[in-house]
């Protein structure tokens, strides 16, 4: 039997909903097709791309009825940038869009039905959100290219303004590429192994003004670093650090273990709502400050606390949510695996004068059957894992402790969904759904879920 769908086959079809990376979604003879770039409620003309026997990737070549929820993208590079994806629609559309996509998963992964999930908490601010920067640097001395990877690639588009960045990291990439150029450094080359700088971090304290400057580099020695320096200092105002990570690895993994002290301090401060944290270049710091803050109160909300109950938060990383219930339990732990997290983590306690937290090294897996063992009834659970979601044998620790309500925050619903049918065919109710978008024009979506215990 002949496939429906031959390569470079030209359709007409019509575009329900918003696939996970921002795609629109259509169907031809019962065929999902993928078209990046169009819009739900658009009919559009595309020429098959990529074919697969269960789904079609297609390029859009003509818009024939167009979305009243199409606007023109504001970045002169969006079409080729794969930085965002959701540029050419209206940020109302967008936050309907986010919910709709939590739906989804919930019930087609998780096979979740009736749960109601509410409005998409937006941002005051859709553009000029990221207090962190991390651009990869490619191209040759005179035609560097710092920017964004095309979508799906490896190739660096070069990006003067990027308009999703606070500013000042834009003003670091500048300076940086008129240090490379001047003093003739060279951009690193995957392929060969050669050259020197791979990427340019930058960092902003939304709340404290205080940026730092990460040089990502592929050997120890770079010439000029004294003259970046004092270039920084002037054209920047606000730079307290500048330090330089080495990375000699042929990887994807943007940070090398090696983090070397040029200027200033090793670390800059921030706020999230009250509370203050220490950030260097390998700590984790959500990119959307303002967001954040809503985030976690949302969270600290769901949890319900009246200053009686001991909480623990699995996935703590640095301690930002364990810190914020901290504020109204009685006691907070937060468990973490990777040992550099945990010693931010305590330090930012202590910088909090926060003495009803503590941090626990260790796999979540096995430290809470030890924690249940030695006494310990956690009436909360909060749950922050990795885009991958919980592994099973930590939800079955959360099952076997039975506390009286779980508080998921989620960065990826396919993988929430999933983890939420575990929970709920385990004893759980799912009570509030609400994301929140941290990541305005493009498909990503925070989610935070109160689930209590039947």
């Amino acid at each position: 039997m002949e496939f429906p769908v031959q390569k470079g086959q030209e359709m007409e079809i019509e575009i329900t909903g918003l696939g996970s990376s921002g795609e629109g979604v259509g169907r031809y003879k019962d065929i999902a097709v993928f078209v990046p770039g169009a819009l739900p409620g658009e009919t559009v003309k595309v020429s098959a791309d990529f074919v697969k026997k269960s789904f079609v990737n297609g390029k859009l070549l003509e818009i024939v009825r167009e979305s009243p929820n199409r606007v023109a993208p504001v970045c002169p590079v969006y079409k080729a940038c794969g930085g965002c994806q959701l540029q050419h629609i209206s940020y109302e559309a967008e936050l309907a869009e986010k919910r709709k996509q939590v739906e989804a998963a919930l019930e087609r992964i998780g096979h979740l039905y009736d749960v109601k999930v509410m409005p998409t908490i937006g941002s005051d601010s859709p553009l000029h959100y990221r207090n962190k920067m991390q651009f990869p640097v490619a191209g040759k001395t005179g035609k560097l290219q710092i920017g964004c990877f095309a979508l799906n690639t490896h190739r660096v588009i070069d990006v003067d303004d990027c308009c999703i960045q606070k500013q000042k990291n834009n003003e670091i990439a500048a300076v940086v590429r008129q240090w490379m150029n001047l003093y003739r450094i060279a951009p690193y080359d995957e392929d060969n192994r050669t050259g020197i700088v791979r990427h340019v971090m930058g960092r902003v304290g939304v709340h404290t003004g205080e940026i730092m400057v990460c040089l990502v580099t592929a050997q120890d020695t770079v010439p000029h670093m004294k003259e970046l320096v004092k270039m920084l200092k002037a054209a920047v105002p606000g730079v307290k650090s500048v330090v330089q990570n080495v990375n000699k690895r042929s990887t994807n993994v943007i940070l090398g273990e090696k983090t070397k002290l040029i200027a200033g301090n090793p670390t800059i401060k921030d706020k999230i709502g009250p509370l203050k944290f220490n950030i260097s270049a390998q700590s984790f710091f959500q990119v959307n400050s303002e967001q954040a803050e809503k985030l976690y109160n949302t969270a600290l909300d769901f949890a319900g606390l009246t200053g009686k109950e001991t909480v623990v938060d699995l996935y703590c990383g640095t301690g930002t949510i364990t810190l914020f219930m901290a504020q109204k339990a009685k006691q907070a732990l937060g468990i973490e695996i990777v040992p550099s997290a945990i010693r931010d983590a305590k330090k930012n306690a202590v910088a909090n004068h926060i003495e009803n937290a503590d941090f626990l090294l260790g796999d979540a897996a096995v430290e809470m059957p030890k924690l249940v063992k030695g006494g310990m009834r956690p009436d909360v659970v909060i749950l922050d894992p990795p885009r991958a979601g919980c592994e099973e044998r930590v939800l079955e620790a959360i099952v076997s402790v039975k506390p009286g309500r779980v508080v998921y925050v989620s960065c990826n619903p396919a993988t929430l969904a999933r983890d939420l049918a575990y929970l709920h065919g385990h004893g759980f109710c799912i009570d509030k759904v609400q994301p929140c978008d941290m990541f305005s024009r493009t498909h990503h979506v925070e989610t935070v879920v109160l689930m209590t215990r039947k």
